[in-house]
C-alpha cells in the first residue's frame, strides 16, 4: 500500500529498491550459500536489460514476455562463466569476474554490434502502459509488477536453498572435499549456482531497463557491480530475505549521506558503510535474528 501513501517519486525509488533486491538475491545465492565470489554481476544485469530492449524494440515481443528470456540468457551466460570459474578460488575468481564487468560494456559499445545494441548511444525502450481499467499511475503499476516479480524470485530462491540442491550448495561452500566425497559434483553445483545467480541479475536488469526506458553500456560500470555486492553484505549474504533490506540500503543510504553533506556525499557514505558493517557484521538480517533470539530467551 506504500505507493498510495508516499506519492510518485517515492514509489519510483521503492521500485528500484525492489529491482536491486532481485539482483542481490542472486548474489546471496552465490556468495552466502555457495561460497563463491563475484565482482561481475553488473554484466549479467546488463545482459538482461539488453535482452529486453532488443526483443521488445527490434522484434516486437511484449515486454513482460522478455523476463523469462532474460532469465534464460542470464542463466546460460552464468553457466558459461561458472564452469571454468569453478576451478578458481578467492582472489582468482574475483579477478575473473572483475574482468567480466570491464569487458561486457566494451563489447556492447563495439562497432560490430552497434546495429543491435545501439553502441555508445544505447537503446530507448517503451514501458508498457497500465492495463485498461486499473486506476493506477505508470509508476504505481510498475511498483506492483516489480513487487510481484520480487515475491516470485524470493519464493523460488527460498525453496531452492531449503531443498536438496540448496543443501548441496551449502555443503560445497563449507567443505568442497567432503562434498565431493559424499557424491556431489562440485564443479557442476558451482556452475549451476552461478547460472541461477546470473539469472536473477538478468531479470533485475530487464525491470531496470524498462523503468529507465533507456539502456546504455556506460550504465553498467564496475562501480555498479560493487554497489550490488554492498547490498548483499549489508542485508546479510546468508539470507534470502536480507536482499530486500540490501535493496533498500542501496537506494536510500546515498540519499541520506547527501542530505548530511552535499559536498562530502561519498566520504560520508563510506563512513556510514564502515559503521554499518562494524555494527552489523552479519548484515541487517543477522541483527534481527539476534534481537528475536534474545527476546525468545527473555520469554523463557
Amino acid at each position: 500500500m506504500l505507493p498510495f501513501v508516499l506519492g510518485g517519486f517515492a514509489t519510483y525509488t521503492l521500485t528500484f529498491a525492489g529491482i536491486y533486491a532481485i539482483a542481490v538475491i542472486g548474489l546471496n545465492l552465490l556468495i552466502g550459500y555457495n561460497g563463491q565470489f563475484s565482482l561481475g554481476h553488473s554484466a549479467f544485469y546488463a545482459l538482461g536489460g539488453y535482452t529486453t530492449a532488443i526483443l521488445s524494440n527490434r522484434l516486437g515481443i511484449p515486454a513482460y514476455a522478455t523476463f523469462p528470456a532474460s532469465a534464460v540468457v542470464g542463466f546460460l551466460a552464468g553457466v558459461a562463466i561458472g564452469y571454468p570459474a569453478s576451478r578458481l578460488e578467492f582472489i582468482y575468481l574475483a579477478l575473473t569476474t572483475f574482468a567480466l564487468s570491464l569487458v561486457v560494456p566494451q563489447v556492447l559499445k563495439s562497432s560490430w554490434l552497434e546495429g543491435i545494441t545501439g553502441g555508445v548511444q544505447g537503446l530507448y525502450l517503451d514501458r508498457p502502459q497500465v492495463p485498461a481499467g486499473l486506476p493506477l499511475s505508470p509508476d504505481e503499476w510498475w511498483y506492483f509488477v516489480t513487487a510481484a516479480t520480487l515475491l516470485v524470485m524470493w519464493w523460488l530462491a527460498r525453496n531452492l536453498v531449503n531443498g536438496r540442491f540448496g543443501r548441496a550448495m551449502i555443503a560445497v561452500r563449507d567443505d568442497p572435499i567432503a562434498a565431493a566425497a559424499m557424491g556431489i559434483q562440485v564443479a557442476r553445483c558451482k556452475a549451476i549456482t552461478f547460472g541461477l545467480s546470473a539469472a536473477c541479475a538478468a531479470v533485475a536488469g530487464s525491470l531496470g531497463a524498462l523503468m529507465m526506458e533507456f539502456i546504455a553500456p556506460d550504465t553498467f560500470t564496475f562501480f555498479f557491480a560493487i554497489t550490488l555486492l554492498v547490498g548483499s553484505v549489508i542485508g546479510g549474504a546468508e539470507s534470502i530475505s536480507g536482499a530486500v533490506l540490501g535493496g533498500l540500503f542501496l537506494v536510500y543510504m546515498p540519499r541520506i549521506a547527501n542530505d548530511i553533506s552535499k559536498n562530502l556525499t561519498w566520504p560520508v557514505y563510506g563512513i556510514m558503510l564502515i559503521l554499518t558493517v562494524w555494527i552489523l557484521p552479519n548484515g541487517a538480517v543477522g541483527l534481527l535474528r539476534m534481537i528475536s533470539e534474545r527476546a525468545a530467551r527473555r520469554q523463557d
